[in-house]
């Protein structure tokens, strides 16, 4: 198993440098399952044009924060807990706090994201 600790901060290190579609190529597997409230998407090419999507409609990240990570190797999951705040183009300015839970393969890329809205 690669280092899953090592590779979900690099991960979070690129999504806070604004490398948002560069991490998801690098870190997502084919197969991932991308979930959020009632909404799931599977593979890779439907989980990109939703990334496209959000990146195509941010108009400017005003502050973006890891408040805190967790690391359950034994089981390939990790945890940040994300606080975000962005202007979205139709939407306005939205604060953003949410824990994304990953499960990684033994190549070290996700399979599966679920995004669990919180405060």
């Amino acid at each position: 198993m690669s280092n899953i600790n090592k590779r979900d901060q690099e991960l979070n290190d690129m999504i806070l440098q604004g490398k948002i579609l560069e991490a998801f190529d690098e870190f997502y597997a084919e197969d991932v399952v991308m979930e959020e409230e009632d909404k799931k998407r599977v593979g890779k090419e439907a989980n990109r044009e939703y990334e496209e999507q959000f990146v195509g409609a941010l108009e400017e990240f005003h502050a973006a924060e890891i408040k805190a990570r967790a690391v359950d190797a034994e089981n390939n999951k990790t945890l940040s807990e994300w606080h975000n705040e962005m202007t979205l183009e139709g939407v306005g300015r939205v604060d953003q706090q949410q824990v994304s839970v990953r499960t990684w393969n033994e190549d070290g890329q996700i399979t599966r994201e679920r995004f669990y809205k919180i405060g």
